[in-house]
């Protein structure tokens, strides 16, 4: 089958449902998280901002947004774990409720829904604006407890989760889909930010290429911004290698979860795995670009699904 691909259509704005399509408004986001007022000041253009190479700054405004956006009072992560940027991961998930609104004629709403968010972090962040947004319920895995530990106290401490994600600690490292989903368990779709680089140095350089374009020098050591745990950053073979096992483990979950997509980073990544999805014999596949600025970014998705069974799985679900 010839796969679906939509990179001639290049987009450079968000998805047109993603609540931070505007600038950010600090006043409400103040008023929302007074904390915020002592990181906030002029630029050098006249706006109100934040300094983003402070990690305090970055934490205390995504406080301020999921605050104010989505209706999340307590939102901690340690030291050192990846702090996201959520206009970017919103994306992701709106432009997943489009994909699901082909199956189900329409965007389906309501906890009947359910994802599987494949390395959640210790911000659990895609589970609570899925939720938020879409009313959606998850399953939330990832290999490191402290993650887990982390995810688990942010959605303990809002009501508004507590019932609608359900975290999963993945003991078999090397795994995706064996050991969390049961037999007889069935998702909607799966979600995943891989690990883009294939080793800490290759992670550092990007790091360090990153800051130099964003000012045009660096001094001292090089910092990640965002910050991240190994097996946030980089692992052996990086995102390609990570995928493929990823698509090869999803052949023995075909009957059991609608849409399986992983964000790809690399462009270069993008044909291997759309040959590999051939070679698998997926039925449906796509790549789904989002436009978040001067960044390019996109998923592939991919169904073992026919048309006649995808169109069965929306009538019994919904």
């Amino acid at each position: 089958m010839k796969p679906e691909n939509k990179l001639s259509n290049i987009k450079t704005q968000l998805h047109p449902r993603n609540k931070h399509n505007a600038r950010y408004d600090f006043s409400k986001l103040i008023k929302s998280l007074p904390e915020l007022s002592q990181y906030v000041s002029k630029n050098k253009y006249g706006d109100d901002s934040v300094d983003f190479f402070n990690p305090d700054a970055v934490l205390t405004l995504n406080k301020a947004l999921l605050k104010h956006h989505y209706e999340i009072d307590f939102w901690e992560i340690p030291k050192h774990y990846l702090c996201p940027p959520i206009p970017g991961r919103a994306d992701y998930l709106h432009y997943i409720a489009d994909l699901l609104g082909e199956t189900y004629a329409k965007i389906p709403e309501g906890s009947k829904i359910k994802g599987l968010d494949i390395g959640v972090g210790a911000n659990c962040i895609y589970p609570i604006i899925g939720h938020q947004e879409y009313g959606w319920s998850f399953i939330a895995s990832d290999v490191s407890e402290n993650a887990i530990k982390s995810a688990e106290q942010i959605v303990d401490q809002n009501s508004n989760l507590s019932s609608h994600i359900e975290l999963r600690l993945q003991k078999q490292r090397k795994a995706f889909f064996n050991g969390i989903l049961s037999e007889d368990e069935k998702i909607d779709f799966s979600i995943c930010n891989p690990p883009f680089h294939a080793s800490k140095e290759e992670a550092e350089k990007a790091n360090l290429r990153k800051l130099k374009n964003l000012k045009g020098k660096t001094k001292g050591k090089t910092k990640l911004n965002f910050g991240g745990q190994h097996n946030e950053l980089w692992t052996k073979g990086g995102e390609a290698r990570f995928i493929k096992d990823m698509i090869f483990e999803s052949r023995n979950f075909s009957k059991q979860c609608l849409w399986f997509t992983t964000l790809v980073s690399k462009e270069a990544t993008l044909k291997p795995t759309h040959k590999i999805l051939e070679n698998v014999e997926a039925t449906s596949i796509k790549t789904i670009e989002m436009g978040q600025g001067q960044k390019r970014s996109r998923f592939i998705a991919w169904s073992f699904l026919t048309e006649q069974e995808q169109k069965q799985w929306a009538k019994n679900r919904w």
